[in-house]
């Protein structure tokens, strides 16, 4: 069990997490705007957004480039400016970061080097959602965006069928309909959704009614900027706990497994077992990588 402090001063520089608007920049609070004009260097997902941020509330701070396609080279540069005593704030396009962007790895190789890393909270997409959707609130589960293809979709909704938590997903204009059949297919006609879009923007709207009803509405409307879908969970589930296929296994025979049925390599595999579990990827790692 390691402590960390977040006010003592340290050596080494903090990594902070900054949340920034989803849309509204009224939203932005006086917090999120001092650290991101005391910090030595903002690690954005796309500079060209995050400029425009920095613009409106006069912060000078330098930018650097940190998204999915150099998460290694950035992120030692990044982890290499922190143990030399340089503050780093990492924010997204929108939102909180780690939520859905690689903003979790860099948080993760910042923990690994004993480095701190301080919450700045802000908004966030799908609770937004949530609190305003009129569907139970709690407890949830956040999903994010579900799997591109459409038979690996499936076979990931068909496990949430059963849950009975209120479930949050991201969705692309593009993609709305397929989606929106395969949630029907697994869940039901009249299963109770709420779609969200440009949320605390101008045309802020909230869809609500059930899955037959939100596939009309898609194939009758003009579908522009991403939802956020929220689902009601499923009131009939068993409410015995359902025996997962790999409780008898152990962590590395799980992992060990899952590489030999989808020919997949270690990584891919030590991120679905540790989702599986509800464990830490690293102890997972730990776990398998064990002599």
């Amino acid at each position: 069990m390691t402590s960390q402090k977040s006010a003592e001063e340290t050596e080494a520089g903090k990594l902070f997490i900054v949340g920034t608007p989803i849309g509204n920049l009224e939203d932005m609070t006086f917090r999120a705007v001092r650290i991101l004009q005391e910090a030595d260097f903002i690690a954005a997902e796309d500079t060209r957004n995050t400029i425009k941020l920095c613009n409106h509330f006069a912060i000078q701070t330098p930018l650097i480039s940190y998204h999915e396609h150099n998460t290694r080279d950035a992120g030692e540069k990044i982890i290499d400016y922190l143990q030399n005593g340089k503050d780093i704030a990492i924010v997204s396009d929108a939102g909180m970061p780690c939520i859905s962007d690689p903003g979790a790895d860099l948080v993760e190789l910042a923990i690994e080097h004993g480095l701190a890393v301080v919450p700045v909270p802000g908004p966030n997409a799908a609770v937004t959602a949530l609190v305003a959707s009129g569907i139970t609130p709690q407890p949830f589960l956040f999903w994010g965006f579900l799997p591109r293809q459409k038979k690996e979709q499936k076979a990931q909704l068909a496990k949430l069928q059963r849950y009975e938590e209120t479930l949050l997903f991201y969705e692309a204009p593009h993609r709305l309909k397929q989606t929106l059949r395969n949630l029907a297919e697994q869940f039901g006609d009249e299963r109770r959704i709420v779609m969200a879009r440009e949320l605390t923007k101008r045309f802020e709207e909230l869809l609500r009614g059930t899955l037959a009803e939100a596939i009309d509405w898609a194939d009758s409307n003009e579908i522009r900027g991403e939802f956020c879908l929220v689902l009601e969970g499923n009131h009939e589930a068993p409410k015995e706990q359902i025996e997962e296929w790999w409780t008898g296994l152990s962590i590395k025979e799980h992992v060990e497994r899952i590489i030999e049925q989808r020919d997949v390599r270690s990584k891919e595999a030590i991120k679905e077992v540790a989702e599986a579990r509800g464990l830490g990827k690293r102890e997972v790692y730990q776990a398998y990588h064990v002599d």
